[in-house]
């Protein structure tokens, strides 16, 4: 006989006034200590060894054959016992019916019923709860090939990793998708790696499984409950030295996605800036969830921001500024006199030179005649990037409305070399001048305690019965 209900209703976990942000405080376990050495994970003798969570909001169509899918194939290929978790954002159509009816018919399936929507919502809720030893999430449209979830949550079970994440842009993935979401993907994950130093490859690929120990101690500091949930933890776990084992998934991108591209890009803009300013003050205690000797020497240089990056921000802003309306007022003398491209191209060239030098010697403070004029190169190349930009917003205007007044014309380039923008900034701080920008030496780590060794316990390779 089960011993706990097939069907939860969970509400909001806590009751607090919200923080200053309007995020609500999390009451899971506070991150008191620093996290001990990573060992294999035994097999627990009265529960799942993983647990996996399919967030669902309005899933009526996809709900049952995609659990029943995933079911099988757990009950086929994975050797110690499992639960899947369907976790209902307050869904309005029969999804909620559906779920209960799983729950009761299939033994390793429960429901869970939330107030609101948010996946980020739904996952710290279900994982904070959950005792299982690995914890996973993938989406209900099973985009991602279930051949990938063994690799997945082998390195944490056997204790080489403590986070695990399919990535649709590692080497060996095979994705289908159309090119609007490849072009925000892949700009996406390079804002991460400008802003945040990301190393990990894809965020926002739905198939992530994280130990129950970590979960329990970093999801206190996740403070976003939608789509930015999975780069915030996984920006946090890259901080505190934790290590993040990334698996090449076969992907296929469904036509009938409920996710709304530009608002949630607009959102995880907001969250990218949140945390990078959270990381720089030093307001997270990330020190407090390190794991002792014995990790990767690597994952200690991650302890901080990269030195300047918030003063960085604002000096290129500033001359941001200050070259559009350069570029503009260039654009506007030279434009009586020729053509729409050839302004645009004269405009572009002078204020990228300009540009270049000030963000140089300003933003990134290079000093000397050293590597100049590779900088120059290098900046004209980016240049390219926004000629192509450019030019090619004006071509699909003039082609829309072959008579398009000037200051159509002029709203046009602003938005385009926006965009240019916040890639020129990313070029420029992790190729123009990666290797030459002064940065402090880093302090150098103490001694880590010696402790007595330990042999760990290595999972039985009997299946526990379900």
């Amino acid at each position: 006989m089960r011993s706990e209900p097939l069907t939860t209703t969970v509400a909001e976990p806590d009751l607090r006034p919200p923080a200053p942000d309007g995020t609500a405080p999390f009451t899971g376990r506070s991150p008191e200590e620093t996290l001990p050495a990573r060992k294999p994970l035994s097999v627990p003798a009265d529960g799942p060894l993983l647990e996996v969570v399919v967030p669902v909001y309005n899933e009526e169509a996809a709900l049952e054959h995609s659990v029943l899918r995933l079911c099988a194939y757990l009950e086929e290929t994975f050797p110690y016992a499992y639960r899947v978790v369907i976790a209902d954002n307050a869904s309005t159509d029969d999804t909620p019916r559906i779920a209960r009816r799983l729950a009761r018919e299939r033994e390793p399936v429960h429901s869970v019923r939330l107030d609101r929507k948010g996946r980020g919502y739904a996952l710290r809720t279900v994982w904070a709860d959950s005792s299982a030893p690995v914890r996973a999430y993938m989406d209900v449209d099973l985009s991602t090939d279930l051949n990938a979830l063994l690799p997945l949550v082998a390195p944490l079970v056997s204790g080489h990793s403590d986070l695990a994440i399919g990535s649709r842009l590692a080497g060996g993935s095979r994705v289908v998708r159309g090119p609007k979401r490849e072009l925000i993907s892949r700009g996406y994950n390079l804002l991460l790696k400008g802003f945040l130093s990301a190393r990990f490859s894809d965020a926002q690929c739905g198939f992530k499984a994280i130990r129950g120990d970590v979960a329990d101690r970093l999801l206190p500091l996740v403070k976003d409950s939608g789509w930015f949930f999975d780069t915030e933890l996984l920006v946090l776990a890259e901080r505190a030295g934790l290590r993040v084992h990334e698996v090449p998934v076969d992907w296929v991108d469904d036509p009938d996605s409920k996710v709304a591209l530009w608002h949630t890009a607009v959102e995880d803009l907001r969250g990218v800036w949140r945390v990078g300013r959270a990381l720089a003050s030093g307001a997270l205690p990330m020190g407090r969830l390190r794991r002792p000797f014995g990790d990767d020497p690597r994952d200690r240089a991650l302890s901080r921001v990269p030195h300047g990056l918030a003063r960085q921000v604002l000096s290129f802003c500033a001359i941001g500024v200050v070259s559009t309306l350069l570029y503009l007022s260039l654009y506007a003398l030279i434009r009586p006199h020729a053509g729409a491209q050839v302004s645009n191209a004269c405009a572009l060239v002078l204020s990228t030179l300009a540009n270049t030098a000030a963000n140089r010697r300003l933003t990134f403070r290079v000093r000397g005649r050293t590597g100049a004029v590779r900088h120059q190169a290098q900046g004209l190349a980016i240049f390219a990037f926004g000629l192509a930009l450019t030019s090619g917003s004006l071509l699909a205007l003039h082609l829309a409305v072959p008579e398009a007044a000037r200051g159509t014309e002029l709203m046009v380039l602003v938005a385009a070399n926006l965009a240019a923008t916040l890639l020129r900034f990313l070029l420029f701080r992790l190729w123009v001048f990666a290797s030459d920008t002064p940065s402090p030496r880093p302090p150098t780590p103490a001694a880590p305690p010696k402790s007595p060794a330990t042999t760990p316990t290595t999972p039985s390779r009997e299946r526990t019965p379900r």
